[in-house]
């Protein structure tokens, strides 16, 4: 029966170049997949991309063989602003990727530029609303008035919003007043609530408006700890489940840096594995809920390629 699963990644990142400052600290592309991150090196990429560019094209090599028909690709700060590739990544896979824009958030005058990006065509904005600044003068909130006035925009134009809050329930706050001020705006809220946080389960309960979804990208990053089968992590859907319903949930596996530690199918097959969760429930959220949601019609079937090894 899983062959009658199509899979649909709801969290992923593709560059041609990283490059950014966040906070005052570089993050930039070195050899091998390593990256400077903020005054640390870390491993980034698997080591094989070995000249730093995470393309489209990689990606799709990857989804092809992990069997994941359809991709979203939201946008980070530490990577740099993608607008620019992304959009020709959307041009040149209209059915395979949903692609978000992203704004500098960080100073006034970002609802002219999104505008700008949704004239271009992006269908989606992404806030990495966990790096904004949460406290003192430069205080970003996500119910400030620019904020409020670009999200009915979006709402007005049909624009989804991808958004990442800051651990625990610091932010819940200010998305109620947005879903309040918006119910018409579609918005998926990543990382699954930072789940592996004391609060998690409050940014999972805005799923209970009908706007709002949730979304797993780096699920597996947050139950590192723990490991493949991440049973923690399939638990965690369980109970996430039980609390909004299946069919607000979405899986998504935060390509590529989750695949320095595991393998791409190895982000989901966990799940499919499991017995805590029915075929049904796997079906919803390993691709049905996000096709729905993001509007991808005629998921390609992949076929399964056998390994050397088997």
């Amino acid at each position: 029966m899983e062959s009658d699963i199509r899979i649909v990644d709801a969290h992923s990142h593709l560059w041609l170049r990283q490059d950014a400052v966040v906070n005052g600290l570089r993050v930039r592309q070195l050899e091998n997949g390593r990256a400077d991150f903020l005054g640390e090196e870390r491993q980034m990429l698997p080591p094989f991309m070995i000249d730093g560019r995470n393309s489209a094209e990689v990606f799709l090599s990857n989804m092809d063989y992990a069997q994941v028909s359809a991709a979203v690709v939201t946008q980070e700060f530490i990577d740099g602003n993608q607008n620019e590739y992304l959009h020709e990544v959307a041009r040149r896979y209209p059915s395979r990727f949903f692609v978000f824009g992203m704004c500098d958030y960080l100073r006034p005058g970002f609802l002219h530029e999104a505008e700008g990006l949704i004239e271009c065509g992006f269908k989606g904005m992404a806030i990495p609303a966990h790096r904004l600044p949460l406290e003192g003068k430069e205080k970003v909130s996500l119910n400030s008035p620019e904020m409020i006035e670009m999200f009915r925009m979006m709402e007005k134009h049909g624009i989804i919003l991808s958004i990442t809050l800051a651990p625990g329930d610091r932010q819940v706050g200010e998305m109620e007043d947005v879903v309040n001020e918006c119910p018409g705006l579609k918005i998926a809220i990543g990382h699954f609530g930072m789940v592996t946080c004391d609060g998690w389960l409050e940014q999972i309960r805005l799923a209970r408006y009908p706007n709002v979804m949730i979304e797993s990208g780096g699920i597996t990053w947050l139950f590192n700890s723990e490991f493949y089968p991440f049973k923690g992590a399939v638990e965690a859907i369980r109970e996430a489940a039980d609390e909004v319903g299946i069919d607000k949930l979405m899986w998504g596996s935060d390509y590529p840096r989750t695949i320095t530690a595991i393998t791409y199918r190895m982000s989901y097959d966990f799940i499919l594995k499991s017995d805590v969760l029915t075929y049904e429930e796997k079906k919803a959220f390993l691709g049905g809920n996000a096709a729905r949601f993001y509007g991808f019609k005629n998921l390609v079937k992949l076929p399964y390629i056998k390994n050397m090894s088997e």
